[in-house]
């Protein structure tokens, strides 16, 4: 979770809403990234879906078995999808999301019976710390 609080840190520093996310792979980072919606215009462009693709890449494969995925924030549902058709195993986050959060707050899209792949989750990792970096950030961008 450090490492994907690192990415979270670089995402404010470029102006962007602070959400890392680290993919791994039996103790080595396969896949990295921060949000960078604002700065490519893409609103796919999620922390999530970019280490997801990083990590992709880097496997050569599509299908992440054995990966787990850490995240700052809790997935929404487009990056809940994503994690349940790349068979991520296993998700660990932060910071609840009671707005659009679908791993448990608002919906919960991995865990969901009806889909062929359910990911086992463990939430409230470095919450406190994950959720400070969030509230700083809109915080000083209300200042603003």
């Amino acid at each position: 979770m450090r490492l994907a609080l690192a990415e979270a840190d670089a995402a404010a520093r470029e102006a962007e809403v602070p959400v890392g996310a680290v993919v791994i792979r039996q103790d080595e980072v396969i896949g990295r990234a921060h949000n960078r919606t604002r700065r490519t215009g893409d609103p796919t462009a999620h922390a999530e879906m970019l280490a997801l693709r990083d990590a992709a890449a880097h496997s050569g494969c599509w299908r992440l078995e054995g990966c787990t995925l850490y995240v700052t924030l809790e997935p929404c549902a487009m990056c809940a999808g994503a994690l349940v058709l790349a068979r991520v195993p296993r998700l660990v986050y932060g910071a609840g999301d009671a707005r659009s959060g679908a791993c448990g707050s608002l919906r919960n899209v991995v865990e969901d019976v009806r889909l062929n792949h359910r990911i086992e989750v463990q939430r409230g990792i470095l919450e406190g710390t994950c959720g400070e970096i969030l509230r700083v950030f809109f915080r000083d961008l209300r200042r603003k």
